[in-house]
């Protein structure tokens, strides 16, 4: 069962996005998260979340420090239709080198809670500028470790790069390589939805030299990375620090 905020946010999640496709779906997911993202209403969730209101365990099984150099925390998971989770950036850290080039198994939507949101969007292209070893990302069936399995080189050309600052987002359907960093001095958090279901079974990853020289984890990319779920009463803890990180940002903001 779930309190008022967590069932609040699931029947918007199910009401605006079930049914929906295409750029109809992107559209729509960005007004979603960008709504559940304000700060009264994130804070507010995020409290009964760290109260322990909702499914914790089942949450803490799907939270965990990820490869690409943030804290994935799940918030609100609608079967396996919707996942709403928190992205927590932590500059200075070793993970939070830019992440490899990737792109998702279903259209996401992400709104910059706290902090600024650098980000860089590719295409392949057969005389694109960068060189990159390519990988098939998929999840083990325990779900519990990154499988990577090489499939060639390829070629990149850089085609877009952005900052996102705190109350502004982004959308993008599954196919779109992209890759994020924290490009604030401090913490940025950023609240993110995948969406839609029949999800592919697998992303794609580029890595190397060329393509990835602002980071990444390319030289881990060529074995299963393990994938480590939090604890309850850590994945509770990330919670509360989180309720502070929203909490702060909304003073800043305040002349």
């Amino acid at each position: 069962m779930g309190g008022r905020h967590v069932l609040r946010a699931r029947a918007l999640l199910e009401g605006a996005l079930d049914g929906l496709a295409g750029e109809e779906l992107v559209r729509t997911a960005r007004t979603v998260v960008a709504e559940l993202g304000a700060p009264g209403r994130l804070s507010a969730l995020v409290a009964e979340l760290a109260a322990g209101t909702g499914d914790p365990s089942g949450c803490a099984r799907l939270s965990y420090r990820h490869v690409l150099g943030f804290d994935k925390l799940l918030l609100i998971d609608v079967g396996t239709r919707h996942m709403l989770r928190a992205h927590v950036w932590h500059p200075g850290a070793h993970r939070a080198a830019r992440e490899d080039i990737h792109n998702h198994r279903s259209p996401l939507a992400s709104y910059v809670v706290r902090g600024t949101l650098g980000m860089e969007l590719y295409e392949t292209a057969g005389d694109g500028p960068l060189a990159a070893a390519r990988f098939r990302e998929s999840l083990s069936e325990e779900v519990r470790d990154w499988l990577l399995e090489p499939a060639g080189r390829a070629r990149l050309r850089l085609t877009q790069t952005a900052e996102y600052a705190a109350g502004s987002g982004y959308a993008l359907p599954s196919y779109a390589l992209h890759r994020a960093w924290c490009a604030s001095p401090d913490a940025a958090v950023t609240l993110f939805l995948e969406t839609g279901a029949g999800r592919r079974r697998y992303t794609d990853v580029f890595t190397g030299t060329d393509a990835c020289a602002g980071g990444g984890v390319s030289g881990r990319r060529a074995q299963a990375i393990a994938k480590e779920p939090l604890e309850v009463p850590e994945y509770l803890a990330e919670l509360r620090t989180l309720g502070e990180l929203i909490d702060e940002s909304g003073e800043l903001a305040c002349p």
